[in-house]
């Protein structure tokens, strides 16, 4: 939905549903561009705003849910904003947030939203309109892993990001390519073969502008890297995070641990990084210089 094409007429406000009034007045609709200084939501304020996602049917406790959450916050301007998945855990929380979602087929999501957001920039030259393909580590390393790989050779104006559970966690507990070796599952009694494959080397080896690993355990630094790397995309080329998202449920994990379990995996093997070229480092200074700016002017 945008804002700017589908406006309703002042005498009918009252009229319009409380949550679409809420998400404008009160949530995070009409974030103006990314600008940090006006920023009209902040995950600090969770709880006492609108969110574009508030209700789904994933598991209690699920990492993956709190991960999608931060992320929609984290979204410069989720009102001009079109999410790719395809099946798997995650797109039963996607699908329902009020952002337009398109359920893509394995192993098509990255083909898909590169042609979209190649027709977006056609049909609104003069609005930015970001694309986000937001898919398991099934559907995008292991099924997906072509149209994933050309995108990021192509340098497309997207953002992927991989809710990386390291499971099929939505089909009953098969391996991925981004499971741990050794690692025994329902499926996988034997233990995992292979090594887990190492995405964000791949990421850096195709020349992605922005790459991001990160769990969600400090969420103003999830909502944060999701806006750096949509901002990314918009400008320079094409940006990837990848999150650490628990299956509590294929991994025995029980609800009351999940974060603890997000805090030692954090620890052991999942630590915040960021690798970023030249370019889109040149380019994020320069946003982030001019929005503390325009802050301190206040």
């Amino acid at each position: 939905m945008s804002l700017e094409t589908l406006r309703p007429t002042p005498a009918f406000a009252d009229a319009l549903p409380i949550e679409y009034r809420d998400l404008v007045e009160h949530g995070p609709y009409n974030n103006r561009g990314g600008d940090q200084s006006k920023q009209s939501v902040k995950v600090t304020d969770m709880g006492k705003f609108k969110e574009v996602i508030e209700e789904h049917p994933m598991c209690a406790g699920c990492a993956m849910t709190l991960f999608i959450r931060l992320a929609y916050i984290g979204m410069p301007n989720p009102e001009h904003t079109i999410v790719v998945g395809t099946a798997g855990c995650g797109r039963l929380a996607i699908s329902q947030a009020s952002v337009p979602f398109i359920y893509g087929n394995y192993g098509d999501t990255n083909a898909v939203a590169s042609g979209l957001k190649r027709g977006l920039e056609v049909r609104f030259p003069n609005q930015k309109k970001d694309v986000v393909v937001m898919a398991g580590d099934g559907g995008l390393i292991d099924i997906g892993f072509q149209g994933l790989m050309h995108s990021w050779f192509r340098k497309e104006k997207f953002t992927t990001i991989m809710l990386d559970n390291e499971v099929y966690g939505n089909t009953g507990g098969q391996e991925s390519g981004m499971t741990n070796q050794g690692k025994v599952m329902k499926m996988a009694p034997r233990g995992k073969f292979g090594e887990k494959i190492d995405a964000l080397g791949l990421a850096k080896v195709a020349g992605v502008d922005y790459i991001a690993r990160l769990a969600p355990t400090n969420p103003a630094r999830v909502a944060r890297t999701v806006r750096r790397a949509i901002m990314v995309a918009r400008e320079v080329g094409h940006s990837y995070i990848q999150a650490y998202t628990s299956c509590n449920i294929e991994y025995s994990i029980p609800t009351p641990d999940v974060m603890k379990d997000a805090f030692e995996i954090e620890k052991e093997r999942y630590g915040f990084e960021e690798i970023i070229s030249p370019a889109a480092k040149e380019y994020l200074d320069d946003v982030e210089k001019k929005a503390k700016k325009k802050k301190s002017d206040k």
